[in-house]
């Protein structure tokens, strides 16, 4: 997947580092690696230091009341280890509760399940640059 990242992330270096990344929070939680990597580009185009007008932090833009729901008051939303740990953890979650129906889970990821356009739009880059 280096390749398809290499638009986004130019030093090579640092593509590995975040592949690595990604897959190995990806496995814990139980997800597709390939699936994270489309919410990413989706939500941050993989720019760890991304500030959502909402107040969304990091790669996987995670609302900053997930620290107190999940975490520990020092964790940094922009160090992608500490994003990606929150935003699988919350994604594996909604996907239990939705029965591991993806465009559900990731519309509850978005903030509103009876919205489809956000889970269409992860799913249209997961097809098109993640599988």
């Amino acid at each position: 997947m280096a390749p398809q990242l290499a638009s986004y992330m130019p030093d090579a270096a640092a593509r590995e580092r975040l592949l690595r990344r990604v897959y190995h929070e990806a496995r814990l939680a139980g997800l597709p690696p390939s699936l994270v990597l489309a919410l990413i580009e989706v939500e941050s185009h993989f720019q760890a230091d991304a500030v959502s007008s909402a107040g969304a932090v990091g790669l996987m833009q995670i609302m900053p009341f997930w620290i107190s729901e999940l975490g520990l008051a020092a964790d940094n939303l922009k160090t992608p280890e500490r994003n990606l740990r929150y935003g699988c953890t919350v994604l594996a979650h909604y996907l239990e509760q939705e029965n591991g129906d993806f465009t559900r889970a990731l519309a509850r990821y978005h903030g509103d399940v009876d919205d489809t356009r956000y889970p269409e739009r992860v799913m249209a880059a997961w097809q098109q640059h993640w599988h």
